[in-house]
């Protein structure tokens, strides 16, 4: 079995957020724990697992266009530790895949566990855009231990839902830049407040970077310290900055040491998410 190592959000490799990707043969799952196995193997902040529900190189053989919930694939995602409910750049990744060794141009609908039906559209030029369900954010007093484990005041924080982070404005760029926070108080934290990650974010410094907002992501309890690029952040991101800023159609950058872009727009209750993807690493799993 073919596995590959996927460079999302970016154009250039060993920036952007690396994922493993593994196209599996038609049938049943594997058992999970092979699945965590792999993901821990590879160590990735996220691997994902896709399942082929149709022959998508077949045309008699297709999802039903018309059926919002028909899907071509099915897609889970590990961490290093755990199953996780949601990944972007890991489907980014995967999509980037079917384009470059299947030839698939066009839509591709994935099947989800906990998300639905989640459609990954690939342009000729390598391209990708995410339609994602948004999570809005609903502002909630700053959790106890929060400034001291991110080292930092915030300005506000706000639950994203069924996504499970803590959105937390902080002052500036540079503060989200310079933010050194304690993992292990941070682990802590998600776990007593139940949350998947905390994403830190701030407003663009400069009149025109190129991007309009940066983040920064921390998920320790579930073994990412720190992810490089996360897609997922942006459905709660993409909506606050577009409200906040007072328009549609924003550049986000991820200000990881790989660093990423991610291109958003709000469409009502979904988010589109752009970007591209290299490929670093093409190999045969033998375990």
């Amino acid at each position: 079995m073919r596995i590959h190592v996927v460079d999302a959000f970016t154009d250039r490799p060993f920036t952007g957020n690396p994922a493993g990707v593994c196209l599996l043969p038609a049938g049943e799952w594997p058992e999970d724990a092979w699945m965590r196995q792999v993901a821990a193997e590879l160590n990735h902040s996220e691997t994902a697992f896709a399942l082929p529900l149709t022959d998508p190189t077949d045309p008699t053989d297709p999802a039903d266009p018309t059926d919002p919930t028909a899907a071509d694939w099915s897609i889970r995602w590990f961490t290093p530790l755990v199953e996780t409910n949601l990944c972007g750049h890991a489907t980014l990744a995967t999509r980037h895949v079917l384009r470059t060794e299947r030839g698939l141009l066009g839509p591709v609908r994935f099947s989800s566990r906990w998300n639905g039906v989640l459609v990954a559209h690939a342009d000729a030029d390598g391209v990708i855009t995410l339609d994602f369900p948004a999570a809005p954010a609903t502002e909630v007093p700053v959790p106890p231990g929060l400034a001291a484990a991110l080292g930092v005041a915030p300005e506000a924080t706000y639950r994203t839902g069924a996504l499970g982070d803590l959105l937390t404005v902080l002052p500036d760029e540079a503060t989200v830049r310079a933010a050194t926070p304690d993992l292990a108080a941070t682990a802590d934290l998600t776990h007593t407040e139940k949350l998947r990650g905390v994403i830190i974010t701030a407003a663009a410094a400069g009149a025109d970077p190129g991007y309009d907002f940066v983040s920064r992501f921390f998920s320790p309890a579930e073994g990412i310290p720190e992810d490089p690029v996360t897609g997922s952040a942006h459905t709660a991101l993409a909506p606050y900055w577009s409200a906040r800023l007072g328009r549609n159609g924003l550049t986000g950058l991820q200000a990881s040491t790989r660093s990423g872009l991610v291109h958003t727009s709000v469409h009502g209750d979904r988010v589109h998410l752009r970007g591209s993807a290299v490929t670093v690493l093409d190999g045969t799993l033998h375990g």
